[in-house]
């Protein structure tokens, strides 16, 4: 294939596609009064204006000339490169598109400022060897979500709060090139017949691309972005999610191989604790990571890590967690971590924590400690086992140990609400049991007030830690004793 064909699927297609028009400028008549309706020009539409200006590179000014430059100087660009190039060698290409711009853009006699011209280039770049608009906004570190609603409009998250940006694509089909660009390293696929997919990033932040006709706003993506080096304990106790006496709590429980489940609503953390939890693992012991899509970033030697895979075109060939989970015991593992349970696998998964597979972990979707077991109840009945309730009951409350429960707060602060221990059954109950909890006390100038505190009960399993040789401080639970 060309590098032109190459490089097609990537950039906006610009000759025969409607531009909006220019805007001409007005200007008042002499006397200051209000303008004719005839000297009013016709604005296209746009997007709501974002509460505070963004301070993006990768948005594109609002000129309509500088649009039509780009284009007309990234088409020839494009046309121009040599067909021959490597576009792995990022550093000849760039080198090369560097030279060509230059050129292209003296002979053209573009009247840009320095500023602009450096931002044309990058975006050009950015076109050529990455994701177009989306490049600035994965580059930025402070953001940790990205999401495109149609071509008009971006939103991203920084510190649990989202903001309106002023980046843009040029239409639906250069949003769709992007998400095509993504998803063609890993070999998914989207179109009308299958208008969903998942995927990640080279650097392992995570995708999801819903389209037309399912979306009516047009292509959507959302990034969920993973920093490069993960968050490790004293990020979070510096970030207010927990204390150290918590965090010297779990890391016993991981040591001492409890199951665990870290439970909480989309964008709380989960995964991050997971990660946090998984770290306390030692180093002699094999682990199976088994995930959607792979997020998980542990730092032991040991490690396989599986990865779900959907189905092919013709609707076949898909293999879910669950059956990684059931091929996992065959692997000889020491701890079986699932990135998050949905569906039936959560009856494979206690079935392996109450198998001697102990100290296994994983994350689910709910409110409280309480709704993380109706879940799981829930979850085992999708498996199509016809088991009653009590026996589904007994099973979790024999599986699992701990619960850790995290939740994002208004102010967007994501903390540990919950660490709760499941005690066993009485009757046909689930008796639980608060370790640690945090404590709303207001709020002040826009952020929650409150501590995070022992309840001063100490867990059954403490008596875990001591076969384990782990000793814990006698106050760590809030009493003398």
């Amino acid at each position: 294939m060309s590098l032109l064909k190459r490089i097609e699927r990537a950039r906006p297609a610009a000759d025969g596609e409607p531009q909006a028009p220019a805007v001409p400028a007005t200007v008042a008549p002499s006397g200051g009064g209000p303008q004719p309706p005839s000297q009013t020009p016709v604005r296209p539409p746009t997007p709501p204006p974002a509460a505070a200006p963004s301070r993006f590179s990768g948005a594109m000014p609002a000129r309509e000339s500088f649009r039509e430059a780009k284009f007309r100087v990234q088409n020839r660009l494009i046309n121009e490169l040599d067909p021959k190039l490597d576009l792995s060698n990022q550093v000849e290409v760039r080198r090369q598109i560097e030279d060509l711009f230059s050129r292209i853009a003296d002979e053209e006699g573009l009247a840009l400022t320095r500023a602009e011209r450096v931002r044309m280039l990058e975006q050009i770049t950015d076109e050529i060897l990455g994701l177009g608009p989306l490049e600035p906004l994965l580059r930025d570190e402070t953001l940790t979500e990205v999401m495109v609603n149609g071509p008009q409009q971006v939103y991203i998250e920084r510190e649990g709060k989202l903001e309106l940006t002023n980046v843009t694509f040029q239409n639906d089909e250069h949003v769709m090139k992007i998400i095509q660009r993504i998803i063609a390293p890993i070999g998914r696929r989207v179109d009308e017949s299958s208008p969903m997919v998942d995927a990640r990033l080279a650097d392992g932040s995570r995708v999801n691309a819903i389209i037309p006709p399912l979306s009516l706003v047009g292509p959507v993506i959302t990034i969920r972005k993973f920093s490069a080096t993960p968050y490790t304990v004293d990020d979070l106790i510096r970030f207010g999610t927990a204390t150290p006496d918590m965090f010297e709590f779990l890391e016993a429980c991981v040591k001492a191989r409890l199951n665990i489940f870290v439970a909480g609503g989309t964008g709380s953390g989960k995964t991050t604790m997971l990660n946090i939890l998984s770290s306390f693992i030692p180093d002699d012991e094999r682990i199976v990571t088994i995930e959607d899509a792979a997020e998980l970033q542990l730092r032991q030697e040991h490690v396989i890590t599986l990865e779900a895979r959907p189905s092919n075109i013709e609707g076949k060939g898909a293999i879910p967690i669950r059956e990684l989970v059931r091929n996992s015991l065959r692997m000889r593992p020491d701890r079986v971590v699932v990135g998050e349970c949905r569906s039936g696998e959560a009856l494979d998964m206690l079935q392996a924590m109450n198998t001697g597979h102990d100290g296994s972990m994983s994350t689910g979707h709910a409110n409280t400690p309480r709704d993380m077991l109706s879940r799981l109840e829930t979850m085992v009945l999708m498996a199509g086992m016809d088991l009653p309730l009590r026996a589904i009951r007994e099973q979790i409350s024999s599986a699992v140990d701990l619960i850790v429960h995290q939740n994002r707060l208004k102010d967007g602060t994501r903390k540990i609400v919950n660490i709760t221990e499941v005690q066993g059954m009485e009757g046909d109950v689930i008796v639980m049991q608060d370790v640690f909890v945090f404590e709303q006390t207001g709020m002040s100038e826009g952020k929650i007030q409150g501590r995070l505190r022992p309840t001063g009960i100490r867990p059954h399993f403490v008596e875990r830690f001591e076969v384990a040789g782990i000793h814990l401080p006698p106050n760590i639970f809030g009493s003398p004793f």
